[in-house]
């Protein structure tokens, strides 16, 4: 009978001996089970078959009765639990299939009040049953593991238990392949989950204490996909759960167990944000929307762009939805059969986030993860070389392109996100321009170095709509007509700052004088030397000239040039002025020597303009004519004001 409350008294009954749950070779039934029938006037008589005991062990069976539509003799619900996943060697998840499908992505790390659980694989008819996130929790952890062992191997099973499940929501796996839960029961998918299940105290204590915690990656945001199995007859390269006994016997912590089988950069997370699992659509994004949705769907494009690589990338990441973010959606919306109008309607979002978690493995085991707050220059985590691929190496691409526009000796790169041989040689001349290690690798050091230079050139970087579109054909010796002027009057507006650029005649008409100052400007910025202007050349030649008139517009600084060369054997303030600004720039630039600032240009002095003429891959004869003159103030004010 039942108090106030609904619940009885405790019923002691027999179990057999508790060693037997804690020996993985024993395959004897470690519990007793017993049929428990409920009535109850007004409801249907409801039956739980084969409810597990283990021995000094307490438990609660939680029933949800339905109510009869009969006057006499009500109808009877029955339902069974089946044996333990551990007994029967079906515990664990995805053993031997992965879904071909993957998910969408949530905006943040969500602990739902309610989760809703379908009882079969994802493509069979079953039920669904929507049921507490807690008690969701300690039901899976009682059908996959058993209550009697150590308190540190069930926290580590329920810290994996939860950050599946977690991940499952936060990726919106499911509903983003059109159904409506939210996970499965089935082991060849997710976590076993039994209907009607009694819970063991001993889990229900630990998952009261953990269920809003969760398994992170360092510098990625989702949760973990913890892949596991019982790790006596299945395998998998995730946890073993019979292992994470022996683990908890030899004194292992949790984070211990987690950390032998996910790895050292294993976290655990809290998250306060507990809410109704909420749809990820935030309504309709077009030209002149803003915020953080915005700046996540760019994202995503972003790493899309990665697999897909006529999918324009857009940087800056900011939050603006402009032309450039149209024109990737428009390219997307073309890629994958959808309405093409550069509009993210409900169809597109969810497109684009099934495809982002698709391209970054958000769901599987081998997650590649998202990067936690990356557009903020953060370093990723780990080292960038030669074949990889990701928005890490995009970033890094957009950082030192910038970077190009200052520092000539960079040649400048594509932002497609793999870094090939051309990203290893711009990152090879920053590390010898930068004191640094030469070795074409980002490092922590090298990155941090670049996002640094970055972040001082970044008020001067020109945004996109300053750059005239691309006329969509290459110009080229014989080429002739506005497009042709517009070219020219930029290239001499390039050559009053880099006089190996020729003058020329801004009459429309691509000549041998126009070919070969293209040739100039292209040798000069580190592109293909043919003397054609496809998009590269149109766009850098573009970027430099305003960002040219931006640094004269601005009011900088710049002490008017003497109108005569310095070179051994000068004195005067000028020469001063530039051995003090050599002498400071040299504290960040070690390839230059420090010298006397003393007016007297001797051959240290020499020496000090030769290594920056070097850097700045310039003539280096050791003479400060107008060129070097401008970039030494140039540099000197990008580093000091």
């Amino acid at each position: 009978m039942t108090d106030q409350e609904g619940k009885t008294v405790n019923i002691p009954l027999y179990a057999p001996d508790i060693d037997l749950s804690l020996e993985e070779d024993n395959d004897v039934r470690p519990y007793e089970t017993y049929n428990v029938e409920m009535r109850l006037s007004g409801y249907e008589v409801l039956e739980i078959q084969n409810v597990q005991i283990f021995a000094e062990e307490s438990s609660y069976l939680p029933l949800h009765p339905t109510p009869t539509r009969r006057q006499v003799f009500p109808g009877r619900s029955v339902s069974n639990i089946v044996d333990h996943h551990l007994l029967t060697n079906y515990g664990g998840n995805n053993q031997g299939q992965t879904p071909a499908n993957l998910g969408r992505i949530l905006g943040q790390v969500t602990i739902p009040t309610y989760i809703t659980v379908h009882l079969g694989r994802p493509q069979n008819a079953a039920e669904n049953v929507t049921v507490p996130f807690l008690y969701y929790l300690k039901n899976v952890a009682c059908s996959e593991i058993y209550p009697t062992w150590p308190y540190e191997a069930l926290k580590a099973n329920i810290w994996a238990q939860a950050s599946l499940a977690l991940n499952r929501i936060y990726t919106e796996w499911y509903p983003s392949q059109g159904y409506d839960f939210d996970i499965t029961n089935s082991t060849a998918f997710d976590q076993a989950f039994v209907k009607d299940r009694n819970i063991f105290d001993s889990v229900a204590v630990v998952v009261n204490e953990v269920f809003n915690q969760y398994i992170q990656k360092a510098n990625y945001q989702e949760p973990y996909y913890a892949e596991y199995c019982d790790g006596k007859i299945a395998s998998c390269p995730g946890m073993k759960q019979w292992g994470t006994l022996s683990l908890a016997n030899q004194g292992y912590t949790a984070i211990e167990i987690l950390r032998y089988y996910y790895g050292d950069s294993i976290l655990i997370r809290e998250s306060n944000n507990i809410q109704d699992i909420q749809a990820s659509y935030p309504g309709v994004l077009r030209i002149g929307s803003s915020g953080q949705e915005v700046r996540e769907m760019q994202e995503f494009l972003n790493a899309i762009a990665i697999n897909y690589p006529a999918i324009p990338v857009i940087f800056p990441v900011d939050g603006i939805f402009n032309e450039s973010t149209e024109a990737a959606v428009r390219v997307f919306q073309r890629q994958f059969n959808l309405t093409v109008d550069g509009i993210v309607g409900k169809a597109t979002w969810y497109k684009i986030s099934y495809i982002y978690a698709a391209v970054r493995k958000l769901a599987e085991l081998t997650s590649i993860g998202r990067i936690e707050d990356l557009y903020s220059g953060q370093y990723p985590g780990t080292p960038l070389q030669e074949g990889d691929r990701g928005v890490e190496v995009q970033l890094l691409q957009y950082y030192l392109s910038a970077i190009a526009v200052f520092y000539p000796q960079i040649p400048n790169v594509s932002i497609d996100g793999r870094f090939g041989p051309e990203l290893f040689k711009a990152v090879l001349n920053f590390q010898r321009s930068f004191g640094l290690i030469e070795d074409g690798i980002v490092g922590r050091e090298t990155w941090n170095r670049i996002y640094a230079l970055y972040e001082t050139l970044s008020d001067k970087i020109v945004p996109d709509e300053s750059i005239p579109e691309y006329p969509g054909m290459t110009l080229q010796q014989g080429s002739s007509g506005e497009n042709v002027r517009r070219i020219q009057t930029a290239l001499n507006n390039i050559s009053a700052q880099y006089p190996s650029i020729p003058l020329l005649v801004e009459d429309g008409i691509f000549g041998t004088a126009t070919t070969t100052a293209v040739r100039a400007f292209q040798r000069q910025f580190g592109l293909t030397v043919d003397g054609i202007v496809g998009v590269l050349t149109w766009n850098k030649i573009f970027e430099v000239s305003a960002l040219i008139d931006t640094g004269e517009e601005a009011g900088e600084e710049m002490p008017p040039y003497p109108g005569t060369l310095l070179r051994n054997g000068s004195r005067g303030n000028a020469v001063r002025l530039m051995q003090e600004r050599l002498k400071s720039i040299s504290i960040y630039y070690p390839v230059i020597p420090d010298i006397t600032a003393d007016g007297i240009f001797g051959p240290a002095t020499q020496a000090a303009v030769i290594a920056f003429q070097q850097m700045m891959g310039i003539t280096a004869d050791g003479i400060i004519g107008q060129q070097t003159w401008e970039l030494i103030n140039t540099v000197y004010n990008e580093l000091f004001y």
